[in-house]
């Protein structure tokens, strides 16, 4: 699965209505509603709208007829086989009437080129973990698990024995970073996977 790396827009001028589309990379509902916020055009007839997260889907015709854009704008992400990603595309009409075809073409074209034109991140099922050290362990233990490629320490917590790492780390690499823990705390410490 991919993503947008970044903010990207691409604008288009169908039968004298201007068409500006926008895809914005985002993770969760509420960066989707700030995103519509930041990107919507007060002065534009339409702003209209579709994203995925996961299964997650919402979309928007904004007054254009049922079916019209939303949908279509959806159908772009779905097309390019994205996730986590918006596409808001908004409409100053130029005075022709474009039909139920023509405004599906329209919505859903600009989006496509858009998404098209952005640059693409992979994204890469992670994991997190809480892994439990002793301070005799704890600066190599750290040492090695930020040289492995895609791990991130989120958090540390320390107590009388040691501290308590929270790790997120690429989901294909667990068992390596597993083996990488027992082996460098010679088995005294070991993943324990957050649900």
């Amino acid at each position: 699965m991919y993503s947008l790396e970044r903010t990207t827009s691409l604008e288009q001028i169908v039968k004298k209505s201007r068409f500006l589309a926008i895809g914005v990379p985002i993770a969760s509902e509420l960066e989707a509603k700030e995103a519509l916020a930041a990107h919507s055009q007060a002065d534009a007839n339409h702003n209209c709208w579709a994203w995925r997260i996961g299964q997650a889907y919402r979309f928007s015709d904004d007054g254009e007829p049922s079916g019209t854009a939303g949908k279509p704008i959806l159908q772009a992400i779905d097309g390019q086989s994205l996730d986590k990603v918006m596409v808001i595309v908004t409409r100053w009409f130029g005075g022709v009437l474009l039909g139920t075809g023509g405004l599906i073409r329209a919505y859903g074209g600009t989006a496509a080129a858009c998404l098209r034109a952005g640059e693409l991140v992979e994204l890469v099922p992670t994991l997190q973990a809480t892994i439990r050290a002793g301070f005799s362990d704890l600066a190599i233990l750290k040492a090695r698990l930020t040289a492995f490629e895609g791990v991130q320490i989120l958090s540390e917590t320390f107590s009388g024995a040691g501290a308590e790492i929270t790790a997120s780390f690429p989901e294909a690499k667990s068992e390596e970073i597993a083996q990488l823990i027992a082996d460098t705390t010679s088995g005294r410490s070991g993943l324990a996977l957050k649900q």
